[in-house]
Order: C-alpha cells, then sequence, then structure tokens
C-alpha cells in the first residue's frame, strides 16, 4: 500500500453478528460489496464502530482476511489498533501484517492519558516494528489524548506513518497541518458531520460511518467536491445531515447498524455490553432514518467524476 492509496472514502466497517453473538460473515461481505460498488477506495476493519473492544484477536484477524477475499485486488484493508500497552499494540501489528492487513490505523494508548512524548514513543514504537504503513488516529474529544503539530514534526521522521484521522473537530487543523506539512501526510476527516467541510479544505479522504449505511451518498459528496461542483454536493449533504448527526453519539453502533439493516445492508444486533436501541429512543432514530429514505436525492453521475479528480 503506498502512500497514494490513502485517498477517498475508506469505511470504518461495522462488525455484522448474528442472533447466537457469532460475526455474519456473510453480511460483512454483502455490506462491504455495496459499498465496493459504490465506489470507496478503502476499507477500516475492526475500528471503535466495528465493536473492536468486544472482538477477539483472532476475530479481528478473521475479519481482515475476509475483506481480503472480498475487496478487488489493490483496495487496501486497514486494521485499526487500540491497546492498553505498547508491547501488545507491537504484537498486534505483527499478526495483522502476516494476516495480509496492508496498513494500520492506531489510536493513542488506551486507558491511560500518555503525556506527548509518551504518545510519540507508542506510534513511533509500533510504526517501526512493522513495514505497514499507519494512519495516526487524532481524537481528542473522544480519547483525550491530543497529537499536536509539535508532536507530528517528530511523527515525520518515521516513514512509515503516513496518514492522520483528522478527528478534532476543528476543521482549521486541516490547514494548519498542511501548511506545516505540506503533502507529508494524507490527511483524512475522521468526523461524519464535518466531510464536505474538510474535504473543500483539501483532506485527500474520509474514514466514514454513516457510509455502512449509505454508501453511494457519501462516495458522491467526496467526489463532487473534489471536481469543483459544490452545490450538488451541498445539496446532498444538507439532506445527509441528520443521519450524519447519528455518528457522533455514545450509541454510533447501535445508530450506524439500525441504519444499515434499514437500508438492508445491515443487521441490528450488537456485542453486550452494548444493547440493541428500544422504546423512545429506537423510535426517534428510526424517524431520522426513515424520513432519510424516503427523501434519497437522485444522484448524478458522480462515479465517472472520479477519473478527473487528481489526488490533491
Amino acid at each position: 500500500m503506498n502512500k497514494e492509496s490513502w485517498y477517498g472514502i475508506f469505511p470504518a466497517l461495522v462488525t455484522p453478528f448474528k442472533a447466537d453473538d457469532t460475526i455474519d460473515f456473510d453480511l460483512f461481505g454483502k455490506n462491504l460489496e455495496v459499498q465496493i460498488e459504490a465506489g470507496i477506495t478503502g476499507a477500516i476493519v475492526s475500528g471503535s464502530l466495528g465493536e473492536a473492544s468486544t472482538l477477539t484477536r483472532a476475530e479481528k484477524m478473521e475479519l481482515v482476511k475476509y475483506a481480503k477475499k472480498v475487496a478487488p485486488e489493490g483496495m487496501p484493508i486497514v486494521l485499526c489498533i487500540a491497546e492498553q500497552s505498547t508491547a501488545e499494540a507491537v504484537s498486534f501489528a505483527k499478526e495483522a501484517e502476516s494476516a495480509g492487513a496492508d496498513g494500520l490505523m492506531v489510536l493513542p494508548p488506551m486507558r491511560y492519558k500518555a503525556d506527548d512524548d509518551e504518545t510519540v514513543a507508542y506510534f513511533t514504537t509500533i510504526a517501526q516494528s512493522t513495514s505497514l504503513p499507519m494512519m495516526v488516529y487524532n481524537n481528542p474529544v473522544d480519547y483525550k489524548i491530543e497529537v499536536t503539530l509539535e508532536m507530528f514534526e517528530e511523527l515525520a521522521k518515521v516513514p512509515n506513518i503516513v496518514a492522520i484521522k483528522e478527528s478534532t473537530r476543528d476543521v482549521s487543523n486541516v490547514t494548519r497541518l498542511f501548511n506545516r506539512f505540506g503533502d507529508r501526510f494524507r490527511i483524512f476527516c475522521g468526523v461524519d458531520t464535518l466531510i464536505m467541510e474538510e474535504v473543500m479544505l483539501g483532506a485527500d479522504g474520509v474514514v466514514g460511518g454513516l457510509v455502512d449505511a449509505f454508501p453511494k451518498e457519501t462516495v458522491a459528496i467526496f467526489n463532487l467536491v473534489k471536481a469543483g461542483n459544490y452545490k450538488e454536493a451541498l445539496a446532498i449533504y444538507r439532506w445527509y445531515l441528520p443521519l450524519l448527526e447519528l455518528d457522533i453519539h455514545p450509541k454510533l453502533v447501535q445508530n450506524i447498524k439500525l441504519a444499515a439493516e434499514r437500508a438492508g445492508i445491515g443487521s441490528e444486533y450488537v456485542r453486550a455490553p452494548r444493547l440493541v436501541l428500544k422504546g423512545a429512543e429506537r423510535e426517534r432514530v428510526l424517524a431520522i432514518i426513515d424520513k432519510a429514505i424516503e427523501t434519497q436525492p437522485v444522484l448524478p453521475d458522480y462515479l465517472n467524476l472520479t477519473a478527473d479528480v487528481s489526488v490533491a
């Protein structure tokens, strides 16, 4: 996976389960196939949205292998690493490479608020343990550790740290990163509600959640913005925003799985301690999803825009 492969829409894939709590690999494959047809360019397995905290290591590797079988040749499959110790993260990275993963998306240390030096050392040690390219997930809102520009100065010295999932919620940080580092890193928007704004500011890609349920619309916004067709992109984005807001919620997993089920490409089963939505909460989320499905916009021929879009 070269640096240029970090471009476009990379869904953070949900992990479908059956009623008996086992992974539904057939449904996992169906969901991925629909997204591939819509025009995604890569996929991330076993992230927070994929309920990584409830998956065994063996299950995570099986998901990588299955995704590789479904994906067309050359489409990168990236595995998320979210571990409590550096040693465990290094072990995970090595096993992921053996399992066929094309890249890694790495969260900061879990359950410990590392300082700047510790965080840089953590990311650096993992990257140096593997030949796989790596994306640093910068999400201080949810994980309480911010990777600052000064920290990225240090991480830029590590050749295979090539991408950043920008989830600070500050859209101007995209410009700060480009101003400081030029094209050293590939910058991905990591917050669903900011995809249009951050792609307009030059983001190279999107790590998305609602793309698991509505892939065509997500890809359309990205391709239209990159082609300069802002008016067409904005019309889709305005329709999409109530759905995208389901991603910035503690129950994003349940919300997005329910949306995927309603779209015919998922199941709402989750693993405990999560429970499926119920009662008034479920009805509220369903109302948003059903209204969106009833009013889905007619999309322009966005797939044919791809060939005219140069990598930023």
